[in-house]
């Protein structure tokens, strides 16, 4: 048989069982997302935020034996250690295709909290997906463009609000803030309009990590930054499930927060040039590291692989101590 017609077969399966999957585990999310909003109680509240996530992680745990029959992708992981599925974790990442989020479900799955995403406002409107969000709570964001809030000065500081109200209720259960600190996936014309200063990397938006640092440092256990390669480049959704994409390399940094990070990122001009030089220095290490893992010698017959990258990807001092006060540039924003 034709081997392309095999792999769309495969693929074909495999999102017929991520649909199903989907399907039935959205029916007990909803049911209890709706008594959560009849019952105002907040302990009734709280049971029903546990079995939502208990329910969210059960569609996760299918959707990685979902992969494991149809995927036929290697997972290379390296550091991800020393985590707790009840402590509280800000985790960033960098961003090149809607596979990152499946990535980021399987190799965190049970040993951190559930991942919540800041997700745009339109995206509620997905069928079945969308709503499943909004009863997970996942905080939907409306983006206005500089040149709109110009004109409609009554909206500035909207999503600030959202973001706040998102991050008090992630204070009531252990749960990982997810930020795609770039905003959007990569691709070369994103990459030359901006004209990044990084060779694989958009210039990362230094605000929405300052706000959950401020909003939740308290409870925060760390600050996890994750950063994924695709050694064969950067495929599609469809292209990984019919089992195109050979090998996947994820860098894991758990890295201290220190009362340093925290501050009013949006009125304290010093705290914002320090924070914005920190995620600077953060992006220019995921750079590096980015070139280190696609380096890496041929994939291993099967499974993680532990592996010690060079110190260009080892957690940097500036993090131990204090912010760094020496600017490495202005990509963030």
């Amino acid at each position: 048989m034709n081997k392309s017609l095999v792999s769309n077969l495969r693929g074909a399966a495999s999102l017929f069982f991520y649909i199903v999957n989907t399907l039935f585990w959205v029916i007990p999310i909803f049911m209890m997302a709706f008594f959560k909003l009849l019952v105002p109680w907040r302990p009734f509240r709280k049971f029903c935020d546990r079995v939502l996530n208990g329910s969210a992680n059960f569609w996760i745990w299918f959707n990685n034996l979902n992969q494991n029959i149809f995927a036929n992708v290697t997972f290379r992981v390296f550091g991800a250690k020393d985590l707790d599925p009840g402590s509280w974790y800000l985790v960033v990442s960098n961003h090149q295709s809607w596979i990152d989020i499946l990535v980021l479900q399987r190799i965190f799955h049970r040993k951190i909290p559930f991942l919540k995403f800041f997700l745009k406002k339109e995206l509620f409107w997905l069928p079945v997906i969308g709503q499943a969000w909004w009863a997970l709570d996942f905080p939907f964001m409306k983006r206005y463009s500089r040149s709109f809030l110009e004109k409609n000065p009554h909206l500035k500081g909207r999503d600030l609000a959202v973001t706040r109200k998102a991050c008090e209720k992630f204070k009531t259960i252990p749960v990982s803030v997810m930020n795609f600190a770039e905003g959007t996936r990569f691709t070369p014309r994103k990459h030359a309009r901006q004209d990044s200063p990084y060779r694989r990397l958009l210039k990362p938006r230094a605000g929405g990590i300052a706000f959950v640092l401020g909003a939740m440092g308290q409870h925060l256990a760390s600050f996890i930054d994750v950063t994924i390669a695709y050694p064969d480049g950067v495929q599609t959704f469809w292209d990984f499930l019919c089992g195109r994409v050979a090998e996947i390399r994820v860098q894991v940094r758990v890295l201290p927060i220190t009362p340093a990070m925290l501050g009013d990122y949006f009125n304290d001009d010093s705290f914002r040039d320090l924070f914005q030089t920190w995620v600077n220095t953060l992006w220019e290490q995921k750079d590096r590291c980015i070139e280190e893992l696609l380096s890496l010698h041929p994939r291993p017959a099967s499974g993680d692989v532990p592996h010690a990258l060079s110190p260009a990807c080892e957690p940097f001092p500036v993090l131990e101590n204090s912010l760094m006060t020496k600017s490495t540039g202005a990509a963030a924003s």
